[in-house]
């Protein structure tokens, strides 16, 4: 990660603000942190004000900082963007985060306990800030996660130049005061590992298992070695880097998607030493879904955006991937989402050489919550909930990327504020 800003920066960028009266900042922060009021703070030099006001409404603030595509949240509406450029809400949030362990502040203290507790699967962001939530109120909360140590994508997928494991494990530990118990490589099997929770005492139990479960293209050739998909390719780039960085080192990689994990992986490649880096994407760079800012710092490590192109399927030798089989095609009319379709260019196929293919076409919740005998979820594993986020089962409710499917950090931090709060409400009957 590269570094924040200093102070004098810090308040120098606030300052910038306009101090709206209706903030649209704060209106378009999905995780309802509140941009408005604390940069408001953070200009007035009140910054244990600022930091208050960002970590009583998002616990994971800082990651949030450092992760969310502010340019298309929060800072969109920003109007000092009519003058110059949007505030840096993303800088000021790291800052004030940074700034509040320098000086070992802790602005969020657990509530007395009322006697009632909560039992959380999964500790990505989703449920990582619903424990925050009920702790808060006097819950007593454990956490039961199925990997060696809490945090779902965020620890064990994204790279370290998105994230560092050090700066996320500062996060975590605020949760840990809190009194939130980890117990990890601990899995929840199914309907029974639900029952069992709730005779154990749990008055309710939170589902944020998220999305773990790589979209894969049926493509002719798939089954080359060479041939991954992101998830695990990103896992295995945490887990054991140094087998990883033998696979691609001096190879030429081609990376299948457009999105934000896309972009990871042809980053992660590149710094592990592959020679080339190819993007292939069948609609144009400005429809790619992935965050604008980081597209630009892609491109800047030097890596290759191959757009227009549609994959077909793969050559092989000896086993092994050797390239992959594409066409041109052409926006034509725009499809149920609004984005243009892409069409087929006759006579364009060719080979495009590669030794290494990850495909990065997004990530799904999986088979495994269907195992949870009358939890009801739709044809690609997501849960389906109310709107308060409960399942069909009594005391269950679930959120985060199990429900969404794959989404933004503050789309997650938000389900999980919304549950701590309704499981909140259903235990406490609206005290």
């Amino acid at each position: 990660m590269d570094l924040g800003y200093t102070y004098s920066q810090a308040v120098a960028e606030a300052s910038r603000c306009l101090l709206c009266h209706e903030p649209p900042c704060s209106a378009g922060c999905p995780a309802n942190t509140n941009p408005g009021k604390f940069i408001r703070q953070l200009r007035m030099r009140n910054l244990k004000g600022a930091i208050a006001t960002m970590y009583c409404n998002n616990i994971l603030a800082a990651s949030c900082g450092v992760l969310c595509p502010t340019c298309t949240l929060c800072a969109s509406g920003c109007t000092a963007q009519g003058l110059d450029r949007p505030i840096d809400i993303g800088g000021l949030q790291r800052f004030l985060a940074e700034h509040s362990w320098e000086i070992g502040f802790r602005p969020i203290q657990a509530a007395a306990p009322n006697g009632q507790k909560v039992a959380i699967v999964g500790s990505g962001p989703a449920g990582l800030m619903c424990a925050a939530e009920l702790a808060q109120r006097g819950f007593s909360v454990t956490l039961f996660e199925r990997l060696e140590k809490p945090g779902g994508v965020l620890r064990h997928l994204l790279p370290e130049h998105r994230l560092s494991a050090v700066f996320f494990d500062r996060e975590v530990k605020m949760l840990a005061d809190l009194g939130v118990e980890f117990k990890c490589n601990q899995t929840i099997d199914g309907r029974a590992g639900l029952d069992e929770l709730l005779a154990q005492g749990y008055g309710a139990v939170y589902l944020a298992t998220g999305a773990w479960e790589a979209v894969r293209l049926d493509l002719p050739g798939a089954d080359a070695g060479g041939i991954q998909g992101a998830m695990g390719f990103l896992a295995r780039s945490k887990r054991e880097p140094q087998v990883v960085k033998a696979e691609v080192k001096d190879k030429q990689v081609a990376v299948i998607g457009g999105g934000d994990t896309a972009m990871d992986v042809a980053v992660t490649a590149q710094r592990f030493g592959a020679r080339d880096v190819y993007v292939l994407y069948r609609r144009s760079y400005a429809q790619m879904p992935g965050n604008p800012e980081e597209k630009l710092e892609v491109m800047q490590e030097g890596i290759h955006f191959v757009m227009l192109t549609q994959p077909l399927g793969y050559t092989s030798e000896n086993g092994r991937v050797n390239g992959v089989k594409v066409l041109r095609t052409r926006l034509g009319d725009p499809d149920f989402g609004g984005r243009r379709r892409p069409e087929a260019i006759p006579g364009t196929e060719h080979v495009l050489p590669a030794d290494v293919v990850v495909e990065a076409v997004g990530l799904k919740p999986g088979k495994g919550l269907k195992g949870f005998d009358g939890l009801k979820v739709d044809a690609s594993g997501r849960v389906v909930v109310s709107e308060a986020g409960e399942t069909d089962i009594a005391n269950v409710f679930a959120g985060g990327d199990a429900v969404r499917g794959a989404a933004l950090i503050s789309h997650a931090i938000g389900d999980g504020a919304r549950a701590g709060r309704a499981i909140a409400d259903a235990l406490l009957g609206g005290e």
